[in-house]
Order: C-alpha cells, then sequence, then structure tokens
C-alpha cells in the first residue's frame, strides 16, 4: 500500500520545482536521473524511454544565451556531486546526500565566480532578465485570450515586484528547487530500477540536523544589522532557502498531529484560495514555518507519540 501511494510525494515535489525554479526545472530533474542511469546502470524498456527524455531535455534547444550554459553548468554539477555523495554513502537517506550536493555545488560556483569578477553580476542580470520576460509573456498572453478586459494594475505592479524579488533571491529558490528537483530525480531512478516507490520517505517524517537553526539566525542577524557589501541580499537568501525547509519540516508536524489529509480538508484549503488568496496562502506559509522552527527544540512528532502511547 505505502508504494502505490508514493508517486504523490514525487509529484508534489515536482510541483515545487517548477514554481520555484529559475532555471529550466526539466533540467534540474532530467541531468540528476540521466547521470543516475549513466553511472548506476538502468535496465527495461520504461528506463530506456525515461532515458531518451531526458537526453532530450537535457540537450534542449541548443546556444540560446548565457542562460543556456549557465543552467546546464549548474545542475552538471549538481548532478555530479550528488553521484558521487551517493555512491560514498550509500546507505545514507535521501535528504542529507541531495543537501550535501546543493551545498557542494553552491560553493564551487560561489568559488568559479571569486575567480571570475564580474561573473556574480552577469548570473544575477540574466536570472532576473528571465523573469521579466516572463512576466511580459504571461500579460502578452492575458492581452490575446482578453483584449478587451486590461490587466488590473495592482496586479500587474506585483507581478514585475514579484519577479525582481526572485532575482534578488534566486540562489535561495535555486537551492529549493535543486532539493526538490533531485528528489524527482532519486525517485524516478529508484522505480525503474528497483520497482519499488520507496526512494523516498513520507513527508510526515521530514525533518533534519536541528543546528541547521543556526543558519536561519544568522541569515536573521544580517538583515537586521543591514551589512554591507552584499551581506544583506545573503541573509534573505538564507533565510528564504532555510524558511522554505522548515515549513516543510512544519507541514511534516502538521501531518502528524492531524492524522494525515482529509478529502474535506483540501476542498477548504481549495475554497479559501478562492476567496482569500494571497492573504491564506500567506498565513499558511508562516504558520507552518513557525511550526517547523518550533518542533527543533520541541520535538512535537516525538511528543505527541508519547502522548497517544500513554492513552492506549
Amino acid at each position: 500500500m505505502a508504494e502505490k501511494r508514493s508517486w504523490p510525494g514525487a509529484a508534489g515535489l515536482l510541483l515545487i520545482t517548477i514554481v520555484l525554479s529559475v532555471f529550466n526545472p526539466g533540467l534540474v530533474v532530467a541531468f540528476p536521473f540521466l547521470g543516475l542511469a549513466m553511472v548506476l546502470g538502468l535496465r527495461g524498456l520504461p528506463a530506456a524511454v525515461a532515458a531518451m527524455l531526458a537526453v532530450l531535455v537535457v540537450v534542449g534547444v541548443p546556444g540560446l544565451g548565457g542562460i543556456w550554459y549557465l543552467e546546464r553548468g549548474w545542475t552538471v554539477l549538481l548532478a555530479g556531486f550528488f553521484i558521487v555523495v551517493t555512491i560514498r554513502w550509500p546507505q545514507s537517506r535521501f535528504f542529507p546526500r541531495a543537501l550535501a550536493a546543493v551545498a557542494t555545488t553552491t560553493a564551487s560556483v560561489g568559488v568559479m565566480m571569486l575567480v571570475q569578477p564580474g561573473s556574480w553580476d552577469v548570473a544575477n542580470w540574466l536570472i532576473t532578465e528571465r523573469m521579466m520576460r516572463g512576466v511580459s509573456v504571461v500579460l502578452q498572453l492575458f492581452g490575446t485570450v482578453n483584449p478587451e478586459t486590461p490587466f488590473p494594475a495592482a496586479d500587474l505592479g506585483f507581478a514585475f515586484e514579484a519577479a525582481a524579488l526572485q532575482g534578488r533571491l534566486f540562489p535561495a529558490l535555486l537551492g529549493l528547487s535543486s532539493l526538490s528537483g533531485l528528489g524527482v530525480a532519486w525517485w524516478a531512478y529508484v522505480r525503474l530500477a528497483t520497482g519499488s516507490g520507496l526512494g523516498l520517505a513520507p513527508l510526515r517524517e521530514f525533518r533534519f540536523n536541528d543546528h541547521l537553526v543556526w543558519v536561519l539566525v544568522a541569515g536573521l542577524a544580517l538583515i537586521l544589522v543591514g551589512a554591507e557589501g552584499g551581506w544583506t541580499n545573503a541573509g534573505g537568501n538564507a533565510v528564504v532557502f532555510m524558511g522554505g525547509l522548515y515549513v516543510l519540516r512544519g507541514a511534516a508536524v502538521l501531518l502528524v498531529l492531524n492524522g494525515g489529509v482529509t478529502g474535506f480538508g483540501v476542498l477548504f484549503f481549495a475554497a479559501g484560495m478562492l476567496i482569500l488568496g494571497r492573504v491564506l496562502i500567506m498565513g499558511v506559509l508562516m504558520g507552518a514555518l513557525v511550526i517547523g522552527v518550533g518542533d527543533t527544540w520541541l520535538d512535537l512528532r516525538t511528543k505527541a507519540a508519547a502522548i497517544v502511547g500513554g492513552k492506549s
């Protein structure tokens, strides 16, 4: 039964990759999957078809500006480090291996940018320009579908502000989408290699080293101090990255305390989304964030299990 239900977790990670990725989300999944298939091996027709699809995604349309090389350089390093860590610690759970791969890739790219002055500004400009271009494409499609209905000015300003913010926070978004993309690639590889859907643990079991809370604290300190020389931006990226992880941890705690997700709960949340929109989303995210951070010290799932055990 657990294996039949394993695909929703992979689907959720794929959605996170699509929503957060500043690069082509297909590359973030395809490169690690293809690397795992080449190094660790795959057999069978479904595996061959999946590998061919991954090759098509990886190749894409060659040479479309600097962003084409930038996103492929990142995903190649990410896939390589993840495979190295997986071979070195094959018994380790997925998340520590993925986090180590993202951290090592980030450090390597950081060193290369330090060696080549100005490369950071180029990368920042390329990614921000892509975000702005994406908003422009959406606006053009809206004008084509509804030529007589002008796009609301407030929503227009919010869209471009959000694109600019994504440009400033792209390292954090790239780190989070790389983690989720690695999760999809690892799930697909294990599924095709062994027929098992248990490559990823259930969300309710998601947790990470409690000492990582100091990354969040350091990020908040940099923002509050208002450090110069890009340190405030670094603090913002640290807060967003760790905040994303703590939101997932908070969601895992809520799943345990609530006993799972019910159909009524999904419908209730969907109805609230239609009525409240961004307000509800921010409220849910902030609530999950607070619970996730609190779980660092309170270990809420262990306490809940102890209470239930004491009642039985």
